[in-house]
């Protein structure tokens, strides 16, 4: 017997500007220029990138990108996508799935946003639905997302894959210009924010993120449920995205694997427990959350 097939909601239709390719040209100067004082995150660092100088995320001004290729693992309104996943992080996740490349801007191999447009063109003509650009986080790397968009046809549909850790600064290059914002929502308190992820001010940052990216894009917001950590960082994060994104769609993801430096927080020593599961789906329900795979 047949399973029954499974309707996937198609990409919802381009919200971005029409002349994007030109918006985002026109803004990709200033954005390159910032990075002489960067404050494309909430670490405010204010250090010269072109000077060597390291800020938190300990990126130079010139990003290299660790995976270029076609996805199918992500939401199911996005896949395929032509995923292009650049290396850094501005966050410190002990349980980070790819520690190796996001904690390290070095990692993989520098791509012109010219040459990276025309791999994504082909793949779209091969069946891609979207191109996604993720990290590592992908919004330190501000001035190459505008110079790829800028090369990439207005018609493609871009999602930006994010930790939602960005800056007002950020959010001004990027406006308008991806169809999609995917963003990690993934504690509820800022003492398990810093000590999982040593960074400050995280709720704050993440909710005004959050509230923008829902007004001037499709939002998708994902948190990935931790062992021992549902109570504290998930029942928040829901009750907050009930009260004040109501029917935002959500991907409450189960799929913990303690690796990377997890072996350092006890809790996070083993994946997700049935029960903790169960519980965390009563909390979705609790809050009538718009659950999506």
């Amino acid at each position: 017997m047949h399973a029954p097939m499974r309707t996937v909601e198609p990409v919802l239709p381009a919200t971005h500007l029409e002349n994007r390719q030109s918006v985002a040209a026109g803004r990709a100067a200033a954005a390159r220029a910032a990075l002489a004082e960067c404050r494309l995150c909430a670490h405010d660092c204010g250090v010269n990138r072109f000077a060597g100088e390291l800020g938190k995320c300990r990126a130079d001004a010139h990003p290299h990108v660790h995976l270029v290729q076609m996805e199918m693992a992500d939401e199911l309104e996005l896949v395929p996508t032509f995923a292009v996943a650049l290396s850094g992080c501005d966050l410190r996740c002990a349980f980070c799935i790819s520690g190796a490349q996001s904690w390290n801007p070095l990692a993989g191999e520098l791509l012109t946003p010219s040459a990276l447009a025309r791999q994504a063109e082909s793949a779209l003509a091969d069946g891609a639905r979207t191109v996604t650009f993720l990290g590592g986080e992908p919004t330190i790397h501000v001035p190459f997302l505008l110079e790829a968009v800028a090369e990439l046809p207005n018609w493609a549909k871009l999602v930006l894959k994010t930790n939602a850790y960005c800056s007002a600064v950020s959010r001004a290059f990027l406006e308008g210009l991806f169809d999609v914002w995917c963003a990690d929502y993934k504690f509820g308190n800022d003492t398990c924010a810093g000590r999982l992820a040593r960074v400050a001010h995280y709720n704050d940052t993440v909710r005004e993120n959050l509230v923008w990216a829902a007004q001037q894009s499709h939002l998708i917001v994902r948190h990935l449920l931790m062992p021992g950590h549902v109570e504290c960082c998930w029942l928040p994060v829901a009750e907050w995205l009930g009260k004040h994104l109501p029917g935002v769609k959500v991907n409450l993801r189960s799929g913990f694997w303690p690796g990377w430096q997890s072996h350092r927080h006890p809790e996070l020593r083993r994946t997700i427990s049935a029960s903790e599961l169960g519980r965390a789906k009563e909390i979705a329900a609790d809050w009538g959350l718009n659950l999506v795979e």
